[in-house]
């Protein structure tokens, strides 16, 4: 058994902090919270000492990617390296679930059983597969690496249960496809894009979409596409119809908007491009939609979440910002178990040096990772 004690604990996002608590941990979940005077320690439990820290349920990362260099033949490398990256890249930032939407299944798949056998400490990851528009070659992706094209709503319903069988947990398509500067988006033919998310939701799987611009925010409307993986920077703020469409359809958004703030681009460009992707966020939270916590990484390499949680906090609270994290995410995928820091839920929490909710840049300072009962990281 295991016992985090003395430390301040918000069971939810919108729960009032409960101080000096307990946490009992048995076979993977939560056996007991509540007061140091309500809850007896067992003699042979394993105790963390919480005092002055914070604890929270674990983060989960809803845009990652196992595609650097480090990932190739997960299931065959040395264990050392991979365990090394997981921490940097997830582990040491909170994450105890993830969605990679976008690698090779192949490596993803064998990754995540030698982290589920306990070879490898990291979060438990659910994957999905892309799809692009044909000719929708990014100009940002390796133009000798071979993507998956659909060109016909056949092909992309072909494609989808291709990765279905394969034991993958959803779909990706690139709505809109970045070609390089000056040059047109490629956005998928919206009948193509509905094709594949039919075939997804009749295996119970959800959805993503890169959009890159209006057309594909409109595209991912139109197919009934499930979670718009990033903002669209330098595109207006979404319109009432746009906004009306998502509420009625219950489409959910992940911002990812240090990925913009870190372009290679001139400040003033940057800026802008910031600009327009916090007013998106703010539209489409106050409109009630579900923000999901996402950062790209892995594509990019800025592992550190602290600028993430600052340009959030331009358009939402902290406690919005946790729900993100945390009960957002839990809800949205049907995670009954996550989320929340409750008796019988799943032991996965955060222990962070700092009250989130004082300051949001204290969600990067974590001091203990564990997923369901095991630390996964320790500073």
């Amino acid at each position: 058994m295991l016992a985090l004690v003395g430390g301040s604990v918000y069971a939810s996002p919108d729960a009032a902090p409960l101080a000096d608590a307990v946490i009992l941990i048995a076979n993977g979940a939560i056996a007991a919270v509540g007061t140091r005077r309500e809850v007896q320690i067992p003699s042979d439990a394993r105790v963390i000492d919480c005092t002055g820290k914070t604890v929270v349920a674990g983060f989960w990362n809803s845009h990652v990617h196992f595609t650097e260099e480090v990932w190739k033949n997960a299931g065959s490398a040395p264990a050392a390296p991979l365990a090394e990256h997981m921490q940097a890249m997830l582990t040491r930032w909170g994450f105890t679930t993830v969605w990679d939407i976008g690698s090779d299944g192949r490596d993803t798949l064998a990754l995540r059983r030698r982290v589920n056998s306990g070879e490898i400490p990291g979060p438990d990851i659910y994957t999905a597969g892309s799809i692009f528009p044909k000719d929708g070659h990014p100009a940002y992706l390796p133009a000798e690496i071979k993507l998956p094209e659909a060109s016909t709503p056949e092909e992309a319903a072909q494609l989808t249960r291709t990765y279905m069988g394969f034991g993958l947990d959803g779909v990706k398509l690139f709505t809109g496809s970045f070609k390089g500067t000056g040059k047109p988006v490629v956005n998928m033919d919206p009948a193509i894009a509905k094709a594949a998310v039919d075939v997804a939701h009749a295996a119970g799987k959800p959805v993503f979409a890169h959009p890159q611009n209006m057309a594909g925010v409109d595209a991912v409307i139109t197919a009934g596409v499930d979670i718009m993986a990033h903002t669209v920077p330098g595109e207006p703020v979404y319109s009432p119809e746009q906004l009306a469409r998502f509420k009625q359809q219950r489409i959910a958004l992940v911002p990812t908007l240090s990925l913009f703030a870190k372009l290679p681009v001139a400040p003033d460009i940057a800026a802008r491009l910031i600009a327009t992707t916090v007013a998106q966020v703010k539209a489409f939270s106050d409109n009630g939609g579900p923000v999901l916590f996402g950062t790209d990484v892995g594509f990019t390499t800025y592992y550190d979440t602290t600028l993430e949680y600052e340009l959030m906090h331009r358009a939402l609270s902290e406690r919005q910002i946790l729900a993100s994290l945390t009960i957002n995410p839990a809800q949205y995928f049907k995670a009954a178990k996550k989320g929340r820091v409750e008796k019988d839920f799943d032991a996965d929490l955060v222990v962070l040096d700092g009250d989130p909710l004082a300051d949001v840049t204290n969600l990067a300072k974590v001091a203990y990772t564990i997923r369901a009962g095991e630390v996964i990281y320790r500073k």
